[in-house]
């Protein structure tokens, strides 16, 4: 019973889009795409810059209206209900996901009132991750001082804090060496076993070979979804990155 429970929570469609469309004038940056994303999987969201799947994402998480077609995640309608959307994913970007100048329990503390927690829940989850961490000795010390490795799995951490349906992963592991890599998979992989649907974007080859799904897009078009082993096949590549190259090699765009 608790099987079929399970692969039932695996088929629902937690991120879903048709025919999801933005244009910039005349430029189209996301073109027609269609795809669906079950609860608790790993998907792996592909492209060269340029291709459109930043903009898409953006789309996804509630920040970008689209210009046609139609999106929802977890439920709600990305154009309609964004704000909906919002409280219901994560969200960690290479860029910017901590406070460096605050401490560690500082910055769980207010990401956790950000995405509504009660003071009794944040005080627990704080403990619960320092543990899970191994970062006892650094709650109080400014995230500056520590090493980017554990800054991106804090970041990681804080952004899932909510535990929410979706969690949006924007190239976070770049710089990071490939040891500290792994084991932010590691936290990944805990992750969606838990529930929770990872979408990640990443330039690192490799690492689309951790994920159970993975689509392609090439000038605002998926050209390419599947298995990492099903890709592999289709285009007769030894790896990943093999598949890639053969399909950015036939962008347009610049």
């Amino acid at each position: 019973m608790r099987g079929k429970m399970e692969d039932s929570c695996k088929s629902e469609a937690v991120i879903s889009a048709d025919r999801l469309t933005k244009r910039f004038g005349d430029f189209t940056a996301v073109d027609a795409i269609s795809f669906s994303v079950a609860r608790g999987e790993i998907f792996g969201f592909l492209g060269a810059n340029g291709a459109g799947k930043s903009t898409a994402m953006r789309m996804l998480c509630g920040l970008s209206k689209p210009t046609a077609g139609k999106a929802s995640v977890a439920g709600y309608d990305v154009a309609r209900q964004s704000e909906q959307v919002k409280r219901h994913i994560g969200y960690m970007s290479q860029k910017f996901s901590l406070y460096n100048e605050m401490t560690v329990r500082q910055n769980i503390a207010l990401f956790a009132g950000i995405y509504g927690l009660r003071r009794r829940e944040i005080e627990e989850r704080c403990a619960t991750l320092a543990a899970s961490l191994d970062f006892t000795a650094e709650m109080d010390m400014p995230v500056s001082v520590l090493p980017l490795g554990q800054q991106q799995k804090l970041a990681f951490s804080v952004a899932t804090i909510h535990r929410p349906d979706v969690v949006f992963l924007d190239e976070p592991t770049g710089g990071v060496d490939p040891i500290t890599r792994r084991q932010f998979w590691e936290l990944i992989y805990r992750t969606a076993a838990g529930g929770t649907t990872v979408f990640v974007t990443t330039h690192y080859m490799d690492e689309a070979e951790y994920c159970q799904r993975v689509s392609i897009m090439v000038d605002g078009c998926i050209k390419a979804m599947g298995t990492p082993a099903e890709l592999k096949r289709e285009y007769g590549a030894a790896d990943m990155d093999e598949v890639f190259r053969c399909l950015a090699s036939r962008a347009s765009r610049q």
